[in-house]
């Protein structure tokens, strides 16, 4: 792999602007068009569009600029240099391990490759409950094909590996449906790394699509530089405040202010807010980070006769809706079934146990074969998700209560993955639980799973699905952002990630993103430039 071309490293060597860090250091003031905060997938998706309509953008990210000549698919290097908190951010209460993005790229460097459009059951309740009556399947369906071209989002007909298989034969033996996942790839080695960042430049990231084709007509990078907060006066913001950094993510150096004519906030659905928030933007009706999602995720980890090798093969192939789709989307909560990649250290910091049983349960690892099931919170009363929080220290914290009704889905939820291992031939399974024992048969798992006490901290929750806090909205009193993404009290702001959706989408969220910024941007550009432009 050493002998692929990097096109990162050779970009800037002919001539793409990218500043901070190990580069050239940003200049104190820099004026354009368009500032953009982040460079995931919303910021990608808009850098390249308005880039595209002839602006000027000045993309801002915080986290450091790798690329494939630096993916070594090494866990002790990948998770302190492309993850928010090296892989280990949490809830204010340490109940929830959230895995984010923190690169050029953003969480799209490092994810799993899952694509999925949006719901139409999602969409429905949208439109009723958030009047955001244009948010059809058949609005949407033009700009999610745009993204899928350009972006090489396409059925994995490689067969799925061991890992994946699993899922589907123990959902067939008990009359599941279960089908293949899309994802976004060109000439994919079948690595298994996904999650450590692509070396051979296969996943198409914004790290390899949009960014390098936005930096080809002229925009600038900033890398290792903090969007801190917005100077407001006039229902307009009038200045962005942003720091370098320190190699620890500290702030450092003189204050960067960009002044652009446009400005888009696209840094996930914890920093977003928190930028909001630092800068103390309007909120009249108390909706800035409120109903931030997180499709909490629970697990449940088996052993197998035959090898497994998680880690091996492309991470997620199959997925099953059939727990999403067997009871109404406002009632109990619903939950999607897929297989996780394993690999070593995040193995073994994810579940529980210690000493001798840890031990045991580590010397299984080729045999392990996990589940997880996503969440679907956000459409019911007693899943209102989380707030978005500032420390003493002006970082972001969410706050996400996990209530008795989360907690009854997570119980069922753990249910029907013992069910599908066990069927699927497994001699052990272990629901992530601190009080969970491993279990020989499907019986013996039920009578525990039912009583286990569903507790925070005693069950094991992560998410890598970050969604809300910015809500769209039809009526300011119910979100911050107006359907066509603009600020509802703040004229030049617009925001372009998963901050944006009123509730979790049921989904994987990348493709959803991709698709709704895609129509938005689309929308900026017209109005910045007069320029009709398109993703593909």
């Amino acid at each position: 792999m050493s002998q692929l071309k990097d096109p990162i490293r050779e970009g800037i060597a002919h001539g793409w602007k990218v500043m901070g860090g190990a580069l050239v250091p940003a200049p104190r003031n820099i004026r354009c068009d368009v500032a953009i905060i982040g460079s995931g997938a919303g910021a990608g998706v808009t850098a390249e569009l308005l880039a595209k309509a002839g602006l000027q953008v000045v993309i801002i990210e915080e986290g450091l600029l790798k690329s494939s000549s630096d993916f070594n698919q090494k866990e002790s290097e990948a998770y302190p240099s492309l993850y928010q908190e090296s892989a280990a951010r949490k809830t204010e209460d340490k109940a929830i391990n959230i895995l984010q993005g923190r690169c050029v790229g953003g969480s799209t460097t490092v994810n799993w490759t899952s694509s999925f459009r949006t719901p139409g059951s999602t969409l429905a309740f949208w439109q009723e409950r958030y009047g955001l009556g244009d948010y059809t399947v058949d609005a949407l369906a033009p700009y999610f094909a745009q993204a899928e071209q350009r972006l090489n989002i396409t059925p994995w007909l490689v067969p799925p590996n061991e890992n994946n298989d699993l899922l589907r034969r123990g959902a067939a033996k008990l009359g599941i449906p279960a089908s293949a996942i899309s994802r976004n790839v060109k000439g994919c080695w079948n690595l298994g790394s996904c999650g450590l960042g692509c070396p051979t430049n296969a996943k198409q990231s914004m790290l390899v699509t949009t960014i390098p084709a936005a930096l080809d007509k002229g925009a600038q990078l900033l890398t290792e530089t903090r969007a801190e907060k917005f100077e407001l006066a006039n229902g307009k913001v009038t200045a962005l405040l942003c720091r370098s950094l320190n190699a620890n993510g500290t702030s450092a150096g003189p204050v960067i202010k960009v002044i652009a004519k446009h400005y888009v906030l696209a840094g996930g659905a914890i920093n977003s807010p928190a930028v909001l928030l630092r800068s103390q933007a309007p909120d009249p009706h108390g909706v800035l980070g409120a109903r931030t999602f997180l499709h909490p995720v629970v697990m449940s980890s088996s052993v197998f006769e035959q090898k497994v090798e998680a880690w091996a093969g492309a991470p997620q192939t199959i997925y099953s809706d059939h727990f999403l789709e067997t009871q109404a989307i406002d009632g109990p909560i619903g939950y999607k079934l897929e297989a996780p990649p394993l690999h070593p250290v995040i193995f073994a910091s994810t579940v529980p146990g210690f000493g001798q049983g840890q031990h045991d349960l580590l010397k299984s690892f080729p045999y392990n074969h996990t589940l997880l099931a996503l969440l679907r919170d956000g459409f019911h009363e007693e899943s209102r998700g989380g707030q978005v929080k500032l420390r003493g220290d002006n970082s972001a914290v969410l706050d996400y209560p996990l209530t008795d009704y989360v907690m009854e889905g997570a119980r069922r939820a753990m249910l029907s993955m013992v069910e599908i291992q066990f069927a699927a031939g497994a001699r052990q399974v272990l629901p992530l639980h601190e009080m969970a024992q491993p279990y020989t048969s499907w019986e013996q798992a039920r009578d525990a799973v039912n009583a286990l006490p569903m507790k925070p901290l005693l069950t094991r929750v992560v998410s890598a699905h970050v969604m809300g806090g910015c809500g769209l909205a039809g009526a300011e009193r119910h979100g911050v952002t107006r359907p066509d993404g603009v600020h509802w009290q703040l004229e030049n702001l617009s925001i372009h990630d998963g901050s944006l959706f009123p509730t979790s989408i049921g989904a994987n969220p990348q493709l959803s993103i991709y698709g709704i910024v895609n129509r938005l941007a689309q929308g900026l550009a017209a109005r910045l430039s007069g320029r009709s432009v398109t993703l593909a």
